[in-house]
């Protein structure tokens, strides 16, 4: 992978992972303050797609995983989280 575009997926991994963490972050403190299960529910899935994106962000910089397996993890952890999301927002 080029200099170039490796930077370029660290800067973004990071964007992610403060904008995921801000979501997570209000969503929880807003489930604290109602006790709403789906408002829990929701701050979990995003919890779920920020960390995936962080994992495998790291997996990929620090441990040199396989391409392949940064996105195995990353998918996975996603379609996790998002499941969850959809839970939230069809729960009472």
């Amino acid at each position: 992978m080029s200099h170039v575009v490796s930077t370029a997926v660290i800067a973004l991994k990071s964007i992610t992972l403060v904008l995921g963490g801000l979501i997570t972050f209000f969503a929880f403190r807003a489930y604290r303050r109602t006790h709403a299960t789906a408002l829990g529910a929701l701050a979990l899935g995003f919890g779920f797609v920020t960390v995936g994106a962080m994992l495998a962000g790291a997996a990929h910089q620090a441990f040199g995983l396989d391409t392949n397996a940064v996105l195995l993890i990353e998918s996975g952890l996603t379609a996790l989280g998002f499941g969850i999301i959809v839970y939230s927002l069809y729960s009472d």
